[in-house]
């Protein structure tokens, strides 16, 4: 048996990996997929933590956060898509472009 202590550190450098793939990339893509990688860190806490205390409130949660996540990922490669189609980029510096 694993201990639960293994799967919050875990969580803690998916989670580090993706906050300093935010700050410091200018790619809209590795942007998203670094928010991603933060969403599955507190997912994977959430899930140590639900076992942890014999509770599927943290389960019920996970199932909250990747609907949440769906809805980002569709929201924004539309956005994405838009602003590549105007300025053949997706720099995160040229963003905007897409101002009224």
């Amino acid at each position: 048996m694993i201990p639960t202590s293994y799967y919050l550190i875990l969580g803690a450098l998916i989670f580090l990996i993706g906050a300093v793939g935010v700050l410091s990339r200018r790619s809209a893509l590795i942007v998203f997929m670094c928010v991603e990688m933060m969403l599955n860190s507190v997912n994977l806490t959430l899930i140590a933590m639900s076992r942890q205390w014999n509770n599927l409130n943290g389960q019920i949660f996970v199932f909250i956060i990747m609907a949440v996540a769906a809805a980002e990922v569709a929201v924004g490669l539309a956005i994405v898509i838009a602003h590549y189609y105007h300025s053949k980029s997706t720099n995160i510096d040229d963003i905007n472009v897409m101002k009224w």
